[in-house]
């Protein structure tokens, strides 16, 4: 579907849409490590109270097993539900992102907004090559993350978005 072009010096109107690439493969890796740890730091010092402590064994054991179960569902799930939503985009006019996994939320941010271009790489990111860019706008809404690229990736879009918001003209307020 071909959509009208804006005149030349109006506005471009910007449209809500998926945007196209999805993040690295290796952020399910990431996330389903973090959630083993998320759900180690609750499950073992359950099971360590059932096991030292006598008396409390008998609600202590059922409420280890739900919490385990409980656990491993999320451990199943979270990470591959999240990288099938989780998607960004970054175009002359602005940057898109998809993201949750409960709450999903899409976001698009005009290039004339941005602020910032941040880059971060936690221990974890770093072990399995990833990165996270932060994008800061001029927004109630709050930053941009996009979470779970290639630090490669992740590199050439800070630069990317660098050049691009230092050639697009307004005051990012």
């Amino acid at each position: 579907m071909n959509r009208p072009q804006a005149a030349p010096g109006t506005a471009q109107v910007l449209r809500l849409r998926p945007p196209r690439h999805r993040v690295s493969p290796r952020a399910v890796i990431w996330w389903t490590t973090q959630a083993v740890l998320e759900v180690g730091a609750v499950v073992i010092p359950l099971g360590v109270a059932a096991t030292v402590w006598g008396d409390a064994r008998p609600w202590l054991l059922p409420s280890t097993g739900v919490v385990a179960a409980s656990g491993l569902v999320y451990l199943l799930v979270m990470p591959r539900w999240r990288f099938r939503v989780h998607r960004w985009e970054t175009t002359d006019h602005a940057v898109y992102t998809a993201q949750g996994w409960v709450n999903q939320e899409w976001r698009v941010a005009p290039m004339s907004r941005i602020q910032t271009v941040d880059i971060e790489r936690g221990p974890l990111q770093q072990l399995f090559g990833l990165a996270t860019v932060t994008v800061t706008t001029a927004s109630a809404a709050g930053a941009l993350r996009l979470a779970g690229l290639d630090r490669t990736v992740a590199d050439d879009l800070v630069a990317q978005l660098t050049e691009t918001t230092q050639a697009t003209p307004g005051d990012a307020t």
